[in-house]
């Protein structure tokens, strides 16, 4: 290895091989769409570089690498954790894509000894899964694939070169192969210049790439959040002119890129993520109502820009995740990207020329139930989210006089185990520009949480409960099982939240009273007495 390399470790190796692999030879001649840099030539010392960075990531490769090569078959390691190594942003989690001219049947009959486990789920679409100790491979036979213009599934075929395999791929900075085990780096499309450049860029035409799968438009995005990376201006046209053909991919699929996109590394990412699938219509087609958020201005009815304000909530959200426990939490930065869609629906001019959007918030709560459950996000998460959006307004009024005991009691209590998000949900959609109404809103909001602090601590709020269960309700007033019930219970319960805990012979006496109220027969005390306690 260089001197260079022997003298700065790993840390000069990436500067370096980033910095100095671009001074490239363009090729004479290209079997490729157009002629880019290709990692042949690399210099021997940047290529030993290169290799020595791949070396630890790829190590639990090296056997199966053997196996395959005893056999007379490649492999090659491909994909994100080539990308990642080079970007500095590995991180070992024991899974490795990979690609070979053996056919599926042959990788099931060479790996059948060799591992642990075995499974063929993707072996229609030329993969085999293993797993090995804790790592776990998935090998594709190098594939040229075709998607017909009206079908979510791919045209499967084989083919024998690892430089047409990675023809296919999305973007070229997920066309870099490492051949193992010599780890000799195989980049035909430049995917290397584009990681110094950052930049997102297809192997070939992107109008070919999209239309062989749909879905990549959307990992544009995805990848943009995530890397930071940004989208060419020739694959940003691309997907604006063929944002339809996302009509032919599964929600399930759309769904599952939404959720790497808005978990992206933050505050900027997801923010980043989603303004690329609204600048390029994409965000018509899966999520047509944060586009809509961009309500129209004239000179007679200013107000702010809801689309950019919930932009605005989705950053701070993100900000403010860790000071409250979340991490790369979905519900809240779902919530805070959705919390007011439903203000296009509701928008009201005033006579006085105000804009008012009345009850944005439930119409928003529903809209947004409705548009996640049609994505096939899991229905926990569209309930939380639905609810999130439904609560975001509650806290405005506090600082106006405060709240009674009461009142924060039923905060505590619609919130649920929601609470902690809510709160970031709220602060987050603090977003006045006016220095002196932000403070007051951050302490009033402190003041709530100390409030809800100091009645948990007495009463333990998140355990509120009515203060007798539905067979003391059923014992007390000798009734059976049923509506009633359950009516008694809530009433029970809204004292509970007026009043705090009744204990039990109060709430015994206040549950008489209502039976009274409501004309049932009431009798005398239960058997035993009060019960006492």
């Amino acid at each position: 290895m260089s001197a260079p390399v022997r003298a700065g470790g790993l840390r000069w190796v990436r500067l370096h091989l980033i910095e100095r692999l671009f001074h490239f030879r363009f090729a004479a001649t290209s079997p490729y769409p157009r002629a880019v840099p290709d990692s042949s030539d690399l210099t021997p010392p940047q290529r030993r570089a290169a290799a020595a960075m791949l070396r630890e990531p790829a190590a639990e490769t090296f056997g199966l690498a053997r196996l395959f090569a005893a056999n007379g078959y490649e492999l090659a390691l491909v994909g994100g954790t080539i990308r990642d190594v080079f970007l500095g942003r590995y991180r070992p989690d024991r899974e490795f894509d990979l690609a070979t001219d053996a056919r599926p049947e042959q990788v099931r009959e060479m790996v059948a000894r060799w591992a642990d486990k075995t499974w063929e789920t993707g072996i229609e679409f030329g993969t085999v899964g293993l797993r090995r100790g804790d790592a776990v491979f998935e090998i594709t036979t190098y594939r040229g694939d075709e998607y017909r213009p009206d079908s979510r599934r791919p045209k499967v075929t084989y083919g024998r070169s690892l430089e047409a395999d990675l023809a296919r791929r999305d973007f070229t900075v997920n066309a870099i192969a490492a051949r193992l085990p010599s780890l000799e780096l195989v980049d035909p499309f430049g995917g290397l210049r584009d990681l110094r450049a950052r930049v997102l860029r297809t192997p070939g035409k992107p109008e070919d790439s999209f239309n062989d799968d749909a879905l990549r438009m959307l990992r544009a995005a995805r990848f943009a959040a995530q890397l930071g990376f940004a989208v060419v201006p020739g694959v940003q046209a691309a997907m604006t002119a063929m944002a339809g053909r996302l009509s032919v991919v599964s929600a399930e699929r759309i769904s599952a890129e939404l959720t790497k996109l808005i978990c992206a590394p933050g505050p900027d990412g997801p923010v980043r993520g989603i303004s690329v699938l609204v600048d390029t219509g994409i965000a018509d087609q899966i999520l047509p109502e944060v586009p809509r958020l961009r309500l129209e201005r004239d000179e007679h009815f200013r107000h702010k820009d809801v689309y950019q304000h919930s932009l605005t909530v989705l950053a701070r959200a993100i900000t403010l995740e860790p000071a409250y426990g979340l991490h790369e939490d979905l519900r809240v930065r779902l919530a805070a990207l959705l919390h007011d869609i439903g203000k296009p629906k509701t928008r009201r001019v005033l006579p006085d020329g105000r804009v008012a959007f009345h009850h944005h918030e439930a119409v928003g709560a529903a809209m947004a139930k409705e548009r996640l459950t049609a994505l096939r996000f899991p229905a926990a998460v569209v309930a939380d989210v639905s609810k999130l959006i439904a609560l975001h307004l509650r806290f405005h009024g506090y600082g106006e006089g405060g709240w009674t005991d009461s009142a924060v009691r039923r905060y505590v209590h619609d919130a649920g185990p929601l609470l902690t998000r809510l709160h970031v949900l709220t602060r987050a959609d603090c977003t006045t520009r006016n220095k002196a109404k932000a403070q007051r809103l951050e302490r009033s909001y402190d003041d709530l949480e100390r409030r809800i602090a100091a009645l948990s601590k007495q009463e333990e709020l998140d355990k509120i409960r009515p203060d007798l269960n539905g067979t003391e309700i059923m014992d007390i007033l000798r009734i059976p099982q049923g509506p009633l019930v359950g009516k008694a219970s809530r009433h029970l319960l809204a004292l509970r939240m007026e009043y705090g805990p009744l204990g039990h012979d109060r709430a015994v006496q206040e549950l008489l009273d209502w039976a009274a109220v409501e004309g049932l027969d009431v009798p005398g005390p239960p058997p035993g007495g009060s019960g006492g306690g």
